[in-house]
């Protein structure tokens, strides 16, 4: 996959987070595609080290929705203090 099919799937991904979590969280287009893109990334590499997914294997789409929806509690932990 390309870097702008990487981009689109991390828009699909975030925006959708956005709208899985309730609550106000205010971020632009730019941080809604790095959201999606970040719990990708989380999802992957969380799986490999609970030993869901193989060295190399990546998170399907519903496991970067799950990261994406984890990074934003998050976000919003850090963001209330």
């Amino acid at each position: 996959m390309g870097i702008i099919g990487t981009i689109f799937i991390g828009l699909i991904v975030g925006l959708l987070a956005r709208f899985v979590k309730p609550g106000d969280d205010s971020m632009g287009w730019i941080m809604t595609i790095l959201l999606g893109i970040a719990g990708s990334l989380l999802a992957t590499y969380g799986g490999q080290a609970l030993g869901i997914y193989q060295a190399g294997q990546a998170a399907g789409f519903f496991g970067a929705l799950v990261g994406a929806v984890v990074l934003l509690v998050i976000y919003g932990f850090i963001k209330k203090r």
